[in-house]
């Protein structure tokens, strides 16, 4: 194994010092080396390319100057992978992670609205440390992947109809508290009034960042498809004096790093954000946990769940601290890092002071970057955002997965996109429970060999002894169909029936509900004259039934334990002689007891 693949595949361990556990990247100078330094370097420089351009259009989506999307992607750039888990993850400003800002800040204006993204991003960061303390992280497993399906369709819907003004050059409409949709159609009633120059730009660079994208795969390029394109549109607008025809430009950013401050607190904003933070800290922590298990599966690296959570937490917490607006792990930039060769954090780290001395050297010759050009481009990325091939299959696959995904999109267009991933999840969950509340019964029979099967419409039933196999999960949602089940064994009673054998070898998670409407069932049967015997109950099982006293009211004589042998039906066959017992010469004229008696056969020792 190679010095790379050694430090791709080295993760901290219980016997690794507390500090490295802490920060991770720490923990990779131990097999650090000059070699590893340049792919590093290669990789870091690559992201910084692509992440200029990007950071300042994401800031646009959220609707706050494009510095503050630079400034997030060198502070949670650089905090996030020092804290990292994963050695390829990229934090910083997302265009989801933005759409759903912009939709939490609509009702704010001017530098409220900044102020308020900086806060936002403090609580976002705090709920996430919450959920890292509390060793939460890993129950992002129980959400649905077609929610994360759904949410990404939605934000790249939203994200193209909303950059859609910009394309066209057109002033957006409508107010704050307008809903998006509405503000949507306010802005397409001016569609006369649209930019020729701004759609020529717009379209010239998605033509243009899409025929480098095709040159780099077609000779294996690396050329910064985005950065070039925006580079080409700027001077077009610069040597054309654009600007004054009604190209709207980005305009003058501050040559200037971010600074240390506080962000400002008010109860009143901290009220009216925490909706909107909580949905964005969960979101945050699946994009970013989502994305590094799919690098940690392709690299063998062993992922500590926990600790990716801590480092976004710490990314958006120091980010508040230095003028950042919340961010995540980044779908693109990471696999832009990946592909270009990363091997350690310390990739991430390079591609924030990139990053950084861009701000510094070239922040003048930004201000002609047309909005339309960004705009293009963030059409492209809303359309790489949404893995079709996934999508396709998630949407075939069953109808409840197509109903999660679709049901979560069509929220976060009709909604919101922060409480999308809230709809998908309860949306999800009933389903979920739907599926799971149901109890299935199978009735068994005596045949032929003095075997125990399941009875089928050819077998004439037996008068006196009836045998069910119950099997599902005996919760409070499958009370309902579990007490119709037992509801129809009930009625055999008027058939003659006298002893019922109810197998439990398959019921799981038993709980008091599905517990009392079992020991209700027992009670009503003994006043009809008929035995209830229960047989393959395990351990756990006879637990729940001694405990919540339905073992007392069965009688512990007729319940009969599950047990592990290589002897197959061993608990039911005891209860069939058991049964037996009961009956003593009571037989109907199909029982195979009778037939056997006649036979002389020895039935009770065969079964």
């Amino acid at each position: 194994m190679s010095e790379i693949e050694i430090a791709q595949a080295s993760a901290g361990s219980r016997e690794t010092p507390f500090l490295f556990r802490i920060v991770p990247a720490l923990d990779s100078l131990r097999t650090y080396s000059w070699r590893i330094f340049g792919c590093d370097l290669i990789a870091g420089l690559t992201v910084a390319a692509v992440a200029v351009p990007q950071a300042m259009a994401y800031a646009q989506i959220a609707g706050i100057p494009p510095q503050y999307g630079l400034y997030t992607a060198i502070v949670m750039t650089a905090v996030g992978a020092l804290f990292d888990s994963s050695k390829q993850l990229i934090n910083g400003p997302t265009n989801a992670i933005s759409i759903a800002v912009l939709s939490a800040l609509l009702s704010f204006e001017g530098d409220d609205r900044i102020s308020e993204a900086i806060l936002l991003a403090m609580l976002v960061g705090l709920i996430q440390l919450g959920i890292t303390l509390l060793r939460l992280g890993d129950l992002n497993r129980f959400i649905s992947h077609g929610v994360i399906m759904g949410f990404t369709l939605g934000a790249a819907t939203l994200l193209v109809l909303d950059q859609l003004k910009n394309l066209l050059g057109l002033t957006g409409q409508g107010t704050g508290e307008d809903h998006f949709l509405y503000r949507f159609a306010l802005t397409l009633s001016h569609l006369p009034e649209a930019n020729v120059y701004a759609i020529g730009i717009g379209l010239g660079t998605i033509v243009m960042s899409l025929s480098l994208s095709w040159i780099n795969r077609r000779f294996q390029l690396r050329l910064p498809e985005f950065l070039l394109s925006l580079i080409c549109m700027a001077t077009c607008v610069a040597l054309f004096q654009l600007d004054g025809a009604g190209v709207k430009v980005v305009g003058k950013i501050p040559a200037s790093l971010p600074s240390f401050e506080l962000p400002t607190f008010r109860w009143v904003w901290v009220r009216e954000l925490s909706g909107s933070a909580a949905s964005i800290a969960i979101l945050g922590l699946l994009e970013a946990v989502a994305m590094a298990k799919a690098i940690a599966a392709q690299t063998r690296q062993k992922l500590d769940v926990n600790q990716q959570c801590l480092s976004e937490a710490l990314a958006n917490i120091a980010g508040s601290c230095f003028q950042c607006y919340p961010g995540s792990g980044s779908l693109t930039r990471s696999i832009v890092n990946k592909q270009a060769g990363a091997v350690t954090q310390w990739s991430g780290v390079i591609s924030a002071v990139a990053v950084a001395l861009t701000v510094v050297l070239l922040a003048p010759y930004a201000y002609y970057i047309p909005r339309a050009a960004l705009a293009g481009i963030l059409m492209i990325s809303a359309y790489r955002l949404v893995g079709w091939k996934q999508l396709k299959y998630y949407t075939h696959a069953t109808r409840s997965d197509a109903a999660i995904v679709l049901g979560t999109a069509i929220s976060a267009v009709a909604i919101s996109v922060e409480f999308c991933i809230m709809i998908g999840i309860l949306l999800s969950f009933m389903l979920y429970v739907r599926r799971a509340a149901q109890v299935h019964m199978t009735e068994l029979t005596l045949g032929e060999g003095k075997t125990i099967r399941e009875r089928i419409s050819t077998d004439t039933p037996c008068g006196k002894l009836r045998m069910f196999s119950l099997e599902g999960e005996m919760f409070f949602g499958s009370g309902p169909e579990l007490e119709e089940h037992l509801n129809a064994i009930e009625n055999l009673r008027h058939e003659g029936v006298r002893v019922v054998i109810l197998r439990m070898k398959r019921l799981r998670s038993p709980d008091a509900v599905c517990l009392e409407i079992v020991e209700q069932f027992v009670e009503r049967m003994r006043q009809h004259n008929v035995v209830v015997i229960l047989c393959g109950v395990r351990p756990w099982m006879m637990r729940a039934l001694e405990r919540g006293q339905v073992l007392a009211t069965i009688g512990r004589d007729h319940v009969f334990a599950f047990e592990e042998t290589t002897t197959v039906w061993t608990s039911t066959l005891e209860a069939v002689r058991f049964a037996y017992s009961i009956l003593e010469d009571d037989y109907c004229d199909h029982c195979p007891r009778k037939h056997a008696a006649e036979e002389s056969e020895q039935w009770t020792y065969a079964i």
